[in-house]
Order: structure tokens, then sequence, then C-alpha cells
């Protein structure tokens, strides 16, 4: 394999039957988040650093971008990993999608698991489809 050679982002794009604002106060607030993803203390605040609380560890993360209400981006732990949430409204519903790159090598071991960044990659791709079709559907479309 390329020495060179990065797993994928993971793109998903979901269109939800709800208002952009509605969809980004439950993507760019503590309490929004914490509904449908994990417990935080994130503020909307470019250079804010807070936590993410995933059933492995504690992260640590920062926010880069903040565009009301159309974007969201912000490091998650040590890995190297971004998210971002991109929002556009479209005909009364809103358009959302989220990338998370940062990736490395395929078979780079991740902490805490162990696993290899592709593994990781391929669980999170099919974590973060659920997450956004179910809960965030649920929160925003509810």
């Amino acid at each position: 394999m390329d020495q060179n050679q990065t797993v994928p982002e993971i793109k998903k794009q979901v269109t939800f039957d709800a208002p952009i604002e509605k969809v980004w106060q439950a993507v760019s607030s503590a309490e929004g988040m914490a509904e449908w993803f994990m417990p935080n203390n994130l503020k909307p605040v470019e250079g804010h650093e807070f936590y993410l609380e995933s059933p492995f560890e504690t992260s640590s993360c920062k926010v880069f971008t903040v565009n009301p209400p159309k974007e969201l981006s912000f490091s998650w732990g040590d890995q190297g990993w971004v998210v971002h949430f991109l929002l556009e409204e479209v005909e009364g519903k809103t358009e959302f999608t989220l990338i998370h790159a940062g990736w490395g090598h395929p078979d780079d071991k991740m902490r805490p698991t162990d696993k290899t960044h592709l593994d990781t990659r391929n669980t999170m791709n099919n974590g973060w489809e659920s997450i956004l079709n179910e809960r965030l559907r649920k929160v925003v479309e509810g």
C-alpha cells in the first residue's frame, strides 16, 4: 500500500423536513448535540475548546469554523479528525452534509481501541449513517 495513502473521508448527506434554524440549534449547541450525539460542552465560538464524551473516552475538541446557520467545523480528539456540518435551506427543508475527515494511513492503529484507521472509519461510517438518519432526524423532525 502507498505510504502516503490515507483513509477516505466520511461524507453523509441527509435532507431533514425541518427549518434550517432548528437543525442549526441541534448541531451547534451543547444541549442540542447531547440529544442526538454525545454529552459535550460545545459553544459555537471559533477557538472554543470543548469535550465530547464518547463511550471509549472523553475527547478534547476545538471549534474551527462557525458560520450560522450554514457551517460548523471542529477538531475531534488527538487523532487529527475534523468534523464539518454543512447546512443549506432548500424549499423549507434542510439539506445537511456531514464530513468526517483527517484519517491517517489505513493500517495505522487508533487509540484507545487499537483498531486500524480503515476499520475505525468503516465502523464510524455506519455509525454516522444511523446517528443522522435516526437520532438527529428524530430530534429535528420530532
